[in-house]
């Protein structure tokens, strides 16, 4: 088992959603940030708006991912959330050592 954190433009996060929800993957939590990369650029274009700001709005999705599906679910955030700018976002990927579903007490593979 795998996290996957994915940090992403939060105009993007509809169409990754619909990409993960179309590949079938079962759940992910979803938290508006903010922060900067290695721009650091002041002034970021969002929604049509530009705003000056050291922190640029984003959208951080993560999730458990088996093995199996750990190619796919990171291809499937890449192809959805790519505009060719700089400013798309990063993923990173952590072993996860054990999950359990407090409700079953499921463990592993069964809890996600």
């Amino acid at each position: 088992m795998f996290w996957v954190t994915a940090i992403v433009r939060p105009f993007k996060l509809s169409e990754v959603y619909e990409k993960l929800v179309s590949d079938g993957v079962g759940g992910m939590t979803v938290t508006e940030v903010k922060g900067f990369g290695n721009q650091r650029a002041d002034t970021e274009v969002y929604r049509g708006n530009t705003y000056t700001s050291r922190f640029v709005p984003k959208a951080k999705i993560e999730m458990a991912v088996s093995e199996d599906e750990l190619e796919r679910v990171l291809q499937s955030i890449m192809e959805a959330s790519k505009t060719g700018s700089p400013g798309d976002g990063k993923i990173f990927v952590w072993k996860l050592e054990q999950a359990i579903r407090i409700r079953t007490a499921e463990i592993n593979g069964d809890a996600i």
